[in-house]
């Protein structure tokens, strides 16, 4: 018999992975799909938005700058002082709380919009994390995602570091949120209507040893994924991302231009 999935474990072990390295980093350079989902999600001034998984605040920024009164969260409260950073920097009025995604310390229905861009997909209890988002956001009201496919640059990405550091037996993949049956599935009582439009975002580098060591150093799953392995193992997956990357590479010898589909999901709440 298996032994049941802990996803308290799992969920400290992630929250470690986000922690290290300098998400911010790289999640800054993802600034155009917060913009572009806080247009599909045709967002009002004075809307109370509740922005989830948050990291950095592209998603938050996005609908401050939309005159929407914001609420970021994430359980990475480093993360958050980043994109409190950058709020300020722009004289945005937002509120940030560390919170989980699988319980949000907000009343039923208390939000117009519920954001998260390449965030509520990590988490652990993905079933849960969709209640959470469906209870907070009124009826009527839209729920905004942007969620790497499994087929797209980055969704195979995560299957190469689980071939070289497998993750928990029984842990559901993230790109499950990239998957439109998927979706339904999770949504389903809450689902009024559902827009999807597949999108693309360019990962722009100087070349695939330019993007693996910025990933390296600052994205933390990417991070942890080398720190756990021995040298020649670690070779092995440098190796294979370089690949990986070339394979997908359209800017040429002399750049790296890889695009990454993505899910852009608007969900009318029932």
């Amino acid at each position: 018999m298996s032994t049941p999935l802990d996803t308290n474990a799992l969920k400290s072990r992630q929250q470690a992975a986000w922690a290290s390295g300098d998400y911010a980093v790289i999640g800054t350079t993802l600034q155009l799909v917060g913009e572009r989902l806080a247009e599909a999600c045709d967002l009002r001034w004075d809307e109370q938005v509740l922005d989830v998984a948050a990291g950095n605040g592209n998603a938050t920024l996005a609908a401050a700058r939309r005159g929407c009164r914001v609420t970021s969260t994430d359980y990475v409260a480093e993360l958050l002082k980043r994109g409190e950073a950058r709020a300020q920097a722009e004289h945005l009025n937002v509120m940030f709380q560390v919170a989980d995604a699988e319980a949000l310390p907000f009343a039923e229905g208390a939000f117009d919009a519920v954001l998260s861009t390449f965030g509520v997909m990590f988490t652990p209890d993905q079933a849960q994390a969709a209640r959470e988002l469906s209870r907070v956001c009124r009826s009527g009201g839209r729920i905004g995602l942007a969620n790497w496919t499994p087929q797209g640059f980055v969704g195979q990405m995560f299957k190469t570091l689980g071939r070289h550091v497998p993750p928990p037996a029984g842990a559901l993949p993230p790109s499950r949120w990239g998957d439109e049956e998927q979706l339904r599935v999770l949504f389903d009582r809450a689902l009024g209507q559902m827009q999807i439009t597949r999108q693309h975002f360019n990962f722009r580098y100087r070349s695939a040893a330019h993007f693996i060591d910025v990933f390296r150093t600052w994205y933390g799953p990417v991070h942890k994924a080398f720190a756990a392995l021995a040298p020649e193992a670690a070779n092995a997956l440098e190796s294979d991302l370089t690949t990986l990357l070339n394979e997908n590479n359209v800017g040429g010898g002399a750049s790296l231009v890889v695009p990454s589909e993505y899910l852009e999901v608007v969900i009318t709440r029932r």
